[in-house]
């Protein structure tokens, strides 16, 4: 698939226990139709071939023959189809027998892996039927050819090595030296469980805790298929509960007793990515039997959800206990600071605008965590050429609200005689206009918090860190950034959720605010005194370049697979054209202005990206665009 996505499924079809050919029968349709819908890993459930319950049945020769002979026909189901199969079956070698899966692709059986730990507790009792597996691969007889036997097996795409499977069976997952560990260090970024766990109180959520935590470990996808009703219910039942994991996310789980199948589209990208990002896992791979056949297509992934805002929660109940939580670190990172230098102040600039409007959240709640009287926190707004009197107006009555100390400094008439100092004309609305107003309420903010021994809270975020949108040593800077590792549009998720929080007046300021176009208020304002200069209208909508900046930093996707992505996360609200202008937009930027991420003040991670260069993006100011520039004109 193409953008290295692969589509990957589970299911139980009918099931006869002991029936091995009308079992091959009901695999093959589920092949068929599986192959219909582009799917290019499939994995049956363990012993899909015969039943998992089929007892002392397992010992009998006839038994073992009928599923080698089923194991032929499923196998020539695959001929003709891009897909890699998996099916679970009883194998006789060198006197022993093995629960056994088989790997089936092209018509071919391509190895066949025996499971390493057999449960021998409460109902289940495998070792009076099975050994485990050897300890290292050798060679059998499959149909008068010769297969791979054992445990370390990785199966990859041909045209794309990198993207490798592994399997382990059921039991062997449960442990705490699970083989799949060692499969994801010798390369293998799907890891598929042919599994026949039973349903008992709370093991559900036990198994799914269980494949999360295993799939996050490992860096890897997960697909676990598990037996279904059709077993026999003697003594226990199976529920068919297959699951879907990439990194430790549920991509998708068939209910239980649903009898539906589970497929998802997994991003091998992104896993090979966070691999390379991460180095977690240690080298491997020596020993291992590797298998190659053409299981990718070229066609367009169809099933994955790509979310608008990758930065905000999409369930109300997350968003909020997300909101709270990051607040609060924000809050405790800035208590700690101020503890630390013994600040007795805050000075915090106030424009009316989203991002100054949440540091100020923050440190009354920081104030809060100190026990301060959030009187020693100095609000400042300084009214410029651009200033409107809704921003005005809304900056102050929320410091009314929040019991800050309030303080109004015009600066257009010390701007102006700056400007006369400096030779500038007034009229010319330039670089030189506009950044004199942002250096100059800086200024003020710095020596308010000499003056009064504090520290200047910066409410700069991290979009506009990305984008190089603030002003060089102007609103750049601060003595403590406490917004820097907030994307814009979780920036106004966090205000919204502290306006359900505090209630009242306080929440009616904070939602004119958030209806407030996003602005710098550098230039005047029009005729009518409304903001005419529209930060979105020039460098572009934010939820877009938050979205780049996502799959860029946290993903590592290239600008083609970027783009379709986008296109399917905003059909209908932007088309491509539109697209792509910020696709590029946002690349020549983002490359651009690293010179201001290279000295930017201290402040808080709160997510997966961020752009410190202390920390998580060390990257040179004179770093060359072009790669990302040429892919993303080209599209």
């Amino acid at each position: 698939m193409r953008y290295d996505f692969v589509r990957a499924a589970a299911e139980c079809p009918p099931l006869r226990v002991a029936d091995p050919a009308y079992n091959a029968k009901t695999i093959a349709a589920a092949i068929a139709s599986h192959a219909k819908a582009g799917t290019e890993v499939l994995v049956f459930p363990e012993l899909s071939l015969c039943g998992y319950t089929a007892g002392d049945l397992l010992m009998q020769q006839s038994l073992l023959d009928g599923c080698m002979r089923a194991l032929c026909s499923v196998a020539e189901a695959t001929r003709g189809t891009h897909m890699l199969t998996f099916v679970g079956l009883p194998v006789a070698a060198g006197g022993r027998l093995f629960n056994c899966a088989a790997a089936v692709a092209e018509g071919k059986v391509l190895g066949i892996v025996p499971k390493t730990h057999l449960p021998e507790y409460a109902e289940f009792y495998e070792a009076r039927y099975f050994a485990p597996a050897p300890a290292e691969n050798t060679t059998i007889l499959c149909d008068g050819v010769s297969v791979p036997f054992g445990p370390d097996q990785l199966f990859c795409d041909a045209s794309r090595p990198e993207i490798a499977v592994a399997c382990e069976i059921c039991e062997d997952v449960w442990v705490s030296d699970a083989p799949s560990s060692r499969h994801a260090a010798a390369g293998a970024v799907v890891i598929v469980n042919l599994s026949a766990s039973n349903e008992t109180i709370g093991k559900r959520e036990y198994r799914k805790t269980l494949l999360a935590a295993q799939s996050g470990k490992t860096l890897c996808a997960y697909v676990y298929a598990d037996a279904g009703v059709d077993e026999s219910t003697a003594d226990v039942v199976f529920a068919g509960n297959h699951l879907i994991y990439e990194n430790g996310t549920l991509l998708n789980e068939s209910l239980p007793f649903s009898g539906e199948a589970a497929a998802a589209e997994i991003d091998a990208g992104f896993l090979l990515h966070e691999r390379r990002r991460m180095h977690v896992l240690p080298r491997g791979g020596a020993g291992y039997a590797v298998h190659r056949c053409s299981f990718l297509s070229e066609a367009a992934p169809s099933l994955v959800s790509v979310p608008q805002l990758p930065f905000v929660p999409q369930e109300e109940g997350a968003r909020g206990e997300r909101a709270e939580c990051i607040l609060t670190m924000q809050a405790q990172a800035l208590a700690r600071r101020l503890a630390h230098v013994h600040a007795k102040t805050a000075v915090i600039g106030i424009s009316g605008g989203l991002d100054s409007t949440l540091a100020l959240l923050v440190a009354v709640r920081a104030f809060t965590i100190l026990k301060k009287d959030p009187k020693d926190i100095f609000a400042y707004t300084m009214p410029g050429f651009g200033t409107t009197g809704k921003t005005k107006g809304n900056s102050l009555a929320l410091m009314q609200a929040l019991g800050v100390t309030a303080r109004t400094v015009p600066i257009a008439a010390a701007v102006l005689k700056h400007f006369e100092d400096i030779g500038h004309d007034p009229a010319v609305l330039n670089a030189a206009y506009e950044n004199a107003q942002a250096r100059y309420r800086t200024m003020i903010l710095m020596d308010v918090a000499n003056e009064t021994g504090g520290i200047v809270v910066g409410t700069g975020d991290l979009s506009e860190l990305a984008l190089g949108w603030c002003t060089f040593n102007g609103d750049h800077m601060s003595m403590y950034a406490v917004n820097c590792g907030v994307p814009k549009t979780l920036v106004k998720h966090l205000v919204r959720a502290e306006a359900r929080r505090l209630g009242g007046e306080t929440a009616r300021i904070l939602e004119d605010i958030l209806a407030t176009e996003i602005s710098p208020e550098l230039l005047p304002p029009d005729k009518a005194g409304n903001i005419a200069q529209k930060t979105e209208n020039l460098v572009g909508p934010y939820e877009l370049h938050d979205f780049y900046l996502y799959h860029f930093m946290r993903r590592g996707d290239p600008p083609a697979k970027t783009l379709f992505l986008a296109e399917r996360a905003f059909a209908g609200k932007y088309d491509r054209a539109t697209l792509k202008k910020w696709l590029v937009g946002f690349y020549r930027r983002f490359f651009a202005q690293q010179f201001k991420r290279n000295c930017v003040p201290d402040g808080v991670k709160v997510g997966s990206v961020s752009l410190s260069p202390r920390g998580d993006w060390r990257m040179p100011s004179d770093a060359s665009a072009a790669l990302w520039l040429d892919e993303a004109a080209s599209l």
